[in-house]
This record gives structure tokens, C-alpha cells and sequence, in this order.
């Protein structure tokens, strides 16, 4: 590592300090595979980001004929009410809907009740699997997003929900464990800025493992993500596109994805967080997630103007 990158990941790591963060972040020029990150082999519960892998291992059955896109589910209400949750989530009322718009409503729009009715159709160790297929190490799925919608936030009223994550700051130990399941690094879904980039370059680029219908379908579901208010703003312009998934659950903050440029450069961006800050709302978070991103691309790209 060259003296000015050392002097840049110093200071984005003050920054991230500073504003109450630790995280895992890892740029990676799709072209060259040169790469810069902030401890990007440290591992989080990953939050709403399985969603991706969820969405490629039922893209890949769909190709292999094992699921049919048009075959209409009945998926049940969410009715959840707590403030976050999308779609079917928020719904109060059964729906049915094909495999294919599930796929569009828990990639886009973070759907849990999606991604749980798709996880009735590949369980969490058949998504793995898949993975594994790939060649893609570092992942890990084990539950559903049910799990996710029972934590301490849900049994708090809203005056109180800083108390849920005062808990989820407070309750780990130094060895990744949790009295959050959904934070305990052993129970939870897990993974890293690299593990995500990777998959990330097998979407993206050829050759790759994963067949060209598959990935395309995907990075089109990325790009339709509705979520748009943690790294889009450094990173969607005119001159640009910005294809992407977030994830958030207590005091986690992920998101990953990848920028395509109008001069045809292109790079994978994960960023995962956890914040030390017991507050719900943190506005001023997510935009130091996208500047600390945003920079670390920007080195790239200049070392290679």
C-alpha cells in the first residue's frame, strides 16, 4: 500500500470514529481488480442484504427449471405497523403474486414477506448452497427475514426505541456474540464488504459462474432499488449509474452495489456499519457511509486515470 493511501484510510477511519462508526468497506475496480478498503474482511449480520443472494439462488433455480417465475404464490399479510417495512410487509390482507414479482418486490423494494414467501421456495441452506456453487466464500445464510421483524425495536413504543438500540450497542461481547440473536454472529446471517464485492464481480462481469441470464435479470433488480438514501447520493448522476441493495436492522447500516460510469469504468462498493449512536434516525450516518465510499473510489479511479 502506497504512503497516501495509508494516510487517506487513516483519516476515513478518524472520520468514521468520529461520527460513531466502525465498518467494513471495500472498492474494487471491476476492470483492473485493483481494490481499497477499510477492514473489509470483518464480518456483520447482514441485515436485508441476504436478500441479494436470496434473489440469485431463486434466479438460478428458475434457470435450471426448478421454479417457475409465473407461478402465482399466496403469501400472507405482514401487517406489521412498526415504521421501516415495505410491500407485503405493511400489508393487511392476503395477496397473490407470481415468483417473479416477489423476486422485483423483495430485491427493489425490500420486501421481508417477499423474501420470505422466496425462502419457502429455496430455505436458507439451498441458498447457501448455491453460494457455494459459485465459488462465493464468506457469506452466510441461516434464517429467514422473519427473524429479523422480532427484536427489541418491535416491543418498545416509539418514545422508547432508543432503548432497543442502547441494548443492541451495549449487549455484544469481544467474540462477536449477542443477547440480540439478530446480532450474534453465530445465529445470525453473516458476511463482509468482500464477500459481498465478490458477488458482486460474479454478477457484474465474464466469465463468472453465473450464467449471463441470471446475473443480468439481477442487475436489473439492483438498479430498480427504491432505497436510494445512504450511497446513491455519491454515487448516482447523469454521467453515472448506481445499482444497489441496503440493509438496516437496529444499529446496522449496510449497503452494497456497484457504479457504472458513462466512460465505461465501473466499480463494486460494499460498506457495512454499525453505529454507537442510540438513535433510530441517523441521517448524518448514512451520508458519512457515502463519503467514506465515495472516496475510496475516488482514489481508485485518479490511480488510474
Amino acid at each position: 500500500m502506497s504512503a497516501g493511501h495509508g494516510r487517506l484510510l487513516a483519516e476515513l477511519r478518524r472520520a468514521l470514529d468520529d461520527g460513531g462508526l466502525r465498518g467494513s468497506f471495500l472498492v474494487r475496480d471491476l476492470e483492473t481488480g485493483d481494490e481499497l478498503g477499510i477492514d473489509p474482511d470483518r464480518a456483520f449480520p447482514v441485515a436485508s442484504l441476504v436478500k441479494v443472494p436470496l434473489a440469485l439462488a431463486t434466479l438460478e433455480r428458475i434457470r435450471r427449471g426448478e421454479l417457475d417465475g409465473a407461478a402465482v404464490l399466496e403469501v400472507p399479510p405482514g401487517r406489521i405497523t412498526t415504521p421501516g417495512p415495505t410491500g407485503v410487509s405493511r400489508f393487511r390482507h392476503p395477496a397473490r403474486i407470481a415468483v417473479d414479482d416477489l423476486l422485483y418486490l423483495s430485491t427493489s423494494l425490500s420486501d421481508g414477506m417477499a423474501a420470505d414467501a422466496l425462502f419457502g421456495l429455496t430455505p436458507p441452506d439451498e441458498v447457501a448452497e448455491v453460494l457455494r456453487g459459485y465459488g462465493l466464500r464468506g457469506i452466510t445464510v441461516r434464517h429467514t427475514m422473519a427473524e429479523l421483524t422480532d427484536t427489541p425495536v418491535e416491543r418498545f413504543d416509539a418514545a422508547q426505541a432508543h432503548l432497543a438500540h442502547a441494548l443492541a450497542i451495549d449487549a455484544g461481547t469481544p467474540g462477536g456474540g449477542h443477547r440480540v440473536p439478530q446480532l450474534d454472529m453465530a445465529r445470525a446471517n453473516t458476511g463482509s464488504a468482500r464477500a459481498f464485492v465478490d458477488l458482486l464481480q460474479a454478477v457484474w462481469t465474464r466469465p463468472s459462474p453465473v450464467h449471463a441470464d441470471v446475473a443480468a435479470r439481477l442487475r436489473t433488480l439492483m438498479a430498480d432499488n427504491l432505497l436510494r438514501h445512504r450511497l446513491a447520493p455519491d454515487f448516482a448522476s447523469d454521467a453515472s449509474t448506481w445499482s444497489s441493495k441496503t440493509g438496516t436492522l437496529l444499529n446496522l447500516r449496510h449497503e452494497v452495489g456497484v457504479v457504472e460510469h458513462a466512460d465505461g469504468r465501473s466499480y463494486a462498493v460494499a460498506a457495512l456499519t454499525e453505529s454507537r449512536v442510540a438513535a433510530g434516525s441517523q441521517p448524518g450516518a448514512d451520508a458519512l457511509m457515502g463519503q467514506v465510499a465515495r472516496r475510496l473510489r475516488d482514489r481508485l479511479r485518479a490511480a488510474t486515470a
